[in-house]
């Protein structure tokens, strides 16, 4: 199981047999160089531990329980674990700051704890095996190597990947394989399982002025980002040109004595480059930097993908951060991201879209006729970033029923479209199709506040951040996101709406908190997003691939979609008729993947490809 997980931890390994429990672990070399080696064992050896994250406390930690009489080897992060949870129990993470999933077993009570971080930054997931025993580690592909686990596929995981891209919640594509979820710990004992909650992301309202709130975002983001400088490895950070990783690399420009390292990766192609902006950025703060433009092979580019991505994600930006994971990974082992600025300052165009939704939703038939006129035009079935297709969305979800709305904007494939494509035998497994918004459960609040703490739950863990994990941790690159630390998202869903959005412009607060670090170029710019020309290389380089991967007899066998749909679905993209795009993508991701590590005859690969 270790040696499948060697790309997370190449440095080194370790494994401890302890009666019942057998911990393995694999080590990326950040801090504590020489004597940072897990597992970890508190003075007595009865507490063991082993741990996937950075820890960035750890040097308070490290000071309060010398002062309670612990002894803790070493200089890093890890050796203090054990000693936190014999002050504190099963309920130790609270006294954690960083990004971690972590195993541990108290002999004495013969108790295994598992923890995860508050925000899902770090991976964990756990199954019960029919011998009674519970297995663990933190991607699928190392638990796909036990010899008493079924690799089934979860009907009502593909049923919950086609509609959003990606499985919510705590289950994976996998039958029986669970995730643990965020801010939540495990605790095995007595043969019992438990899980149970230590953090939510919640609101703290306060009675401030529009000053003292930004004047808390610039020190609450500057210690952010301060406490993830700590390395004693190359550190450098990744940059887009988007306000949120410009904000970033300022801010460790103004914490360093040398030049920081920054690494954009753009592609012949102006709807998806952002070189050019990345480079004013790179300027302005005198980083050391280096773009490289990319003429990526499509399909070898997807041969890569099924190599490290072990559970459905139809998110295509994994490409182009793999991408840039591996041209940052030969010069740094750790960088910064300018991740999570729209979920904890509320940046998405879809947060302004809900709004406008309620107010065109009043209009009785209004938009539902424009919706289908604006799907009449070429541009409005072709283009998806032209504005007749994204306002053709916005009436659609306009025409929804409230409650349905949020749903209709995150979904994929819709429930109606799944019912036509699930064949008769997948659908008397799942029954009808789930729609997206009942997926995604209700936001915790009304408002744009309650749209970012149910991101937060859903799209944030189970999209973005496996998306991030995986890309960069197949080049062995430790990727670390001030903008995602708790107290930053905390204080993110707390803003009063004006310090939200300006019309339709979103993360006013950080934009004014930070306006004399932005360059006044990249604040006019509007955002891009992350991606790839899906659109094209479904007409082109991955035309063949899709039709043979998705009409083929293997495909067929499984007895899962209407082929003749999938058909229909190929011509009409080909023709340039309708942009499918993004649906084919996520046909052609969830096939390779049950192929590549589903499949009875099939092998599981152990390590991603090879960084360059």
């Amino acid at each position: 199981m270790t040696e499948a997980l060697v790309h997370r931890g190449p440095d080194s390994g370790g494994v401890a047999v302890l009666g019942r429990c057998v911990l393995g672990h694999r080590r990326l070399e950040v801090v504590d160089l020489a004597t940072g080696d897990q597992p970890v064992q508190n003075e007595s050896g009865d507490v063991v531990a082993v741990f996937n994250g950075e820890l960035y406390d750890f040097r308070d930690l490290r000071c309060d329980l010398r002062e309670r009489g612990h002894l803790v080897p070493g200089t890093g992060d890890t050796a203090v674990i054990p000693h936190v949870y014999e002050e504190h129990g099963p309920d130790f993470p609270t006294r954690l700051h960083g990004m971690f999933a972590i195993a541990l077993w108290d002999r004495a009570r013969e108790r295994l704890v598992l923890a995860r971080d508050r925000v899902g930054k770090k991976p964990l997931h756990y199954v019960s095996l029919p011998d009674g025993s519970l297995a663990f580690a933190s991607e699928l592909k190392a638990l796909l190597l036990l010899p008493g686990l079924r690799r089934e596929l979860s009907p009502q995981a593909l049923d919950a990947f086609l509609a959003l891209q990606y499985v919510p919640g705590v289950e994976t594509g996998v039958a029986g394989i669970r995730r643990l979820a965020p801010g939540h710990v495990l605790v095995w004992e007595n043969g019992q399982i438990r899980t149970q909650r230590y953090w939510e992301l919640e609101p703290e309202p306060r009675p401030l002025s529009d000053e003292e709130w930004l004047e808390l975002v610039r020190q609450t983001v500057r210690g952010a980002v301060r406490r993830r400088l700590v390395s004693d490895v190359p550190l450098g950070a990744l940059l887009s040109g988007g306000i949120d990783s410009t904000i970033v690399v300022g801010l460790m420009a103004e914490e360093s004595t040398r030049p920081v390292r920054t690494f954009t990766v753009g592609v012949d192609d102006q709807r998806y480059d952002e070189r050019s902006a990345a480079s004013v950025a790179a300027s302005t703060f005198g980083t050391t930097h280096e773009d490289l433009l990319v003429e990526p092979d499509p399909v070898e580019l997807v041969s890569q993908l099924t190599s490290f991505l072990d559970e459905p994600l139809g998110d295509e930006a994994i490409l182009p951060t793999f991408l840039i994971s591996q041209v940052a990974r030969r010069h740094v082992t750790v960088a910064l991201t300018g991740d999570g600025g729209d979920e904890s300052f509320a940046g998405y165009e879809r947060y302004v879209a809900m709004r406008m939704a309620q107010r065109i939703g009043a209009i009785p038939f209004a938009p539902g006729l424009g919706a289908r006129a604006l799907r009449m035009l070429p541009a409005g079935r072709r283009h998806p970033r032209s504005a007749a297709f994204r306002a053709a969305r916005l009436l659609e979800a306009a025409a929804s029923p409230a409650r349905e709305r949020y749903g209709a904007l995150m979904e994929i494939f819709p429930a109606t479209l799944r019912a036509r494509l699930y064949s008769p035998s997948l659908t008397s497994a799942l029954g009808a199709p789930r729609p997206a918004w009942e997926l995604l459960g209700n936001p915790p609040a009304r408002g744009i506040s309650g749209l970012q703490r149910l991101d937060a739950r859903t799209y944030l863990p189970d999209d973005l951040l496996v998306k991030a994990d995986r890309a960069s941790m197949a080049t062995s690159l430790e990727l670390r996101s001030p903008l995602l630390d708790h107290e930053v998202l905390e204080l993110g869903v707390s803003l009063p709406d004006s310090l939200r959005f300006e019309g339709r412009r979103g993360k006013v607060a950080l934009r004014r908190a930070f306006a004399d670090l932005i360059p006044p170029e990249l604040a006019a710019r509007s955002k891009k997003g992350f991606g790839i020309p899906l659109g094209d290389w479904f007409r082109g380089p991955l035309r063949e691939l899709a039709g043979d991967t998705l009409l083929d007899a293997r495909t067929r066998a499984r007895e899962q979609l209407q082929p003749n749909l999938v058909k229909r679905m190929l011509h009409e993209h080909t023709r340039g008729e309708r942009d499918h795009g993004h649906r084919l993508w996520c046909l052609l991701v969830l096939e390779l993947w049950q192929r590549s590590w589903l499949d009875p005859a099939v092998a599981p690969p152990h390590r991603a490809a090879a960084t360059p």
